[in-house]
């Protein structure tokens, strides 16, 4: 049978079904199974776009809020996924949160200014940059308690612990420098002169390099570990005032968050710039989980980008996620995939002019509403 005759005989058939009904029954007929056909298209249509924005991790929500309390400010947040716990710095200490409980459970004191906290669990300490004093802490992780205290450059900001040569490394803002300590013996080895104020970082332990974004230069040094020296500076153009970093160590992928509302996504390699998409205001940490492939930038204007590594040439977000204005800082759980984010309910600005042209006036708030924000991916669909 050929498809003209297939063709006819359906139509013929059609004409008889509706002989004798009046067009305006029939009209009415064709419009509604016009309408059914249409609405399971789009029913079809919104569980595909369902499972594919599952399939790509699209679907972090809100889990929980954590309230911590206190005053002051915060900066970074630290996770030690082994041993469960999340070290959050608050103003002039390090607040710990269980991770299996999801309630605070103690705090490290007398750490002025902190800003980072760095975790060496096979060493048994952590390292606090405490930015007021221009110092950094060894603190005893099992009783933290402070095992000693090490001058720094002039206020450290970022720190990191790089475990194949058991070194950690302040990242002093205003000495334009980076401070590096032996963690066996607690006791600083070199200074490694910057050309600006460094932000966050990130080690690469095959390649032997620290990689550090210097903010005011919009570019990323790259220190040897061994001879603790700079050896290049790549431009991240166009990419401005460079914050967040993370690091796909698998496919040598450094990801980058800067102020002009752009994460950029570079060969850690040869600093060549990837992919660049767009993220929210205000950007101060960025996170990769390799499992899942997601790259994240926390932003201060209350939003958390995600983007999906498709391949190593490709990154493409994936979620805009909507947090709360302030949760600028984050730490991801490597473990659960849980990202953890922290902000305080913020104060009705005073009647008091405007700041100078070109300066922004940081929000003030409400003491005792310090809290944590803790967002994991729904269930896949089976």
């Amino acid at each position: 049978m050929d498809s003209n005759h297939v063709t006819f005989a359906s139509t013929s058939r059609s004409q008889d079904l509706t002989k004798g009904t009046k067009p305006v029954e029939l009209a009415h007929r064709h419009g509604c199974h016009y309408r059914r056909e249409m609405k399971s298209r789009m029913f079809v249509g919104l569980v595909f776009l369902a499972l594919l924005q599952a399939a790509h991790g699209q679907n972090y929500k809100l889990l929980k809020s954590i309230p911590i309390g206190g005053e002051g400010g915060w900066d970074y947040l630290a996770i030690d996924a082994t041993a469960r716990k999340l070290y959050v710095t608050h103003a002039s200490k390090i607040v710990i949160v269980d991770l299996a409980q999801d309630k605070v459970v103690g705090e490290i004191a007398d750490t002025p200014g902190v800003h980072g906290f760095a975790i060496a669990a096979e060493l048994g300490q952590g390292f606090s940059s405490n930015g007021t004093e221009s110092r950094v802490s060894v603190i005893d992780l099992k009783t933290l308690k402070t095992i000693a205290k090490i001058e720094t450059g002039e206020n450290p900001d970022a720190i990191l612990y790089e475990p194949a040569r058991s070194k950690v490394y302040a990242f002093n803002g205003r000495g334009k420098s980076a401070t590096v300590i032996d963690a066996k013996i607690d006791k600083v080895v070199a200074t490694v002169p910057l050309s600006g104020k460094p932000e966050f970082a990130a080690a690469d332990l095959k390649s032997g390099r620290v990689f550090c974004n210097i903010e005011d230069k919009d570019k990323v040094a790259v220190i040897d570990t061994k001879t603790h020296l700079v050896i290049a500076s790549w431009p991240l153009a166009p990419g401005k005032e460079p914050t967040g970093m993370a690091f796909d160590a698998a496919h040598h992928r450094l990801f980058v968050g800067c102020h002009n509302k752009t994460m950029s996504m570079l060969d850690s390699e040869t600093g060549k710039i990837i992919a660049t998409v767009q993220i929210g205001a205000g950007v101060d940490a960025c996170a990769f989980d390799d499992a899942t492939q997601l790259a994240f930038a926390s932003c201060g204007d209350g939003t958390l980008t995600i983007a999906k590594e498709e391949t190593p040439d490709k990154l493409a977000v994936v979620q805009t996620l909507t947090t709360e204005r302030g949760a600028r800082t984050m730490a991801l759980d490597s473990k659960t995939q849980r990202v953890y984010t922290c902000t305080a309910q913020i104060a009705p600005e005073p009647a008091s002019p405007s700041p100078p042209a070109g300066e922004r006036r940081r929000p003030s708030y409400v003491p005792g509403t310090f809290h944590l924000l803790v967002y994991e991916a729904a269930k896949t669909p089976r």
